[in-house]
């Protein structure tokens, strides 16, 4: 017979470990704080979230690279952003206002209180274009069973159909 006096196995106490399912943002801010902790950006957000904040057509030629806040303070911070051209950093000179604007709207207080520009090439990740669709084929795969369909519309949509299918073949 077991003795009364033996305690249950117990399961480690240590917080950190999740049971189920948990959103990605919660380990991967555990990962990235302490990269992204050493050039001022808490968690990477800004980061992240740069297209969201300044816009496409602004983050397809910028990307920041750090926050230097003044001593023993998290607000009115110099954001250090990257820009590809020379003819884009005028327009970064001019926009400033606007952007510095935004990314404070995203923090929710004033973070921001100057961008500081520096001219290079931006990585590849972050200038990457999709490639072209490639140009349809002439006739589909199926084209003699499409004959068959009476309805026109139907019939134009199996088409279209049929030519993403064979298109995505390899």
């Amino acid at each position: 017979m077991a003795d009364s006096k033996t305690k249950p196995p117990t399961k480690p106490s240590d917080e950190r470990r999740t049971y189920g399912l948990v959103s990605i943002a919660v380990p991967c801010e555990r990962v990235t704080r302490p990269v992204f902790g050493k050039h001022g950006f808490a968690g990477g957000a800004l980061v992240v979230d740069w297209p969201a904040i300044v816009g496409s057509a602004v983050a397809s030629h910028t990307l920041p690279l750090s926050i230097k806040f003044p001593p023993k303070e998290r607000s009115e911070g110099t954001l250090v952003v990257k820009v590809d051209s020379g003819a884009f950093a005028l327009e970064m000179q001019h926009l400033e206002p606007l952007i510095v604007e935004r990314i404070n709207g995203y923090f929710g207080w004033k973070a921001v209180a100057r961008l500081r520009l520096r001219q290079g090439p931006l990585p590849e990740a972050a200038t990457a274009k999709p490639a072209p669709a490639p140009a349809p084929t002439a006739k589909p795969p199926a084209a003699g069973r499409l004959a068959q369909v009476e309805d026109p519309e139907l019939r134009a949509v199996l088409e279209r159909l049929g030519r993403r299918l064979a298109e995505s073949r390899p």
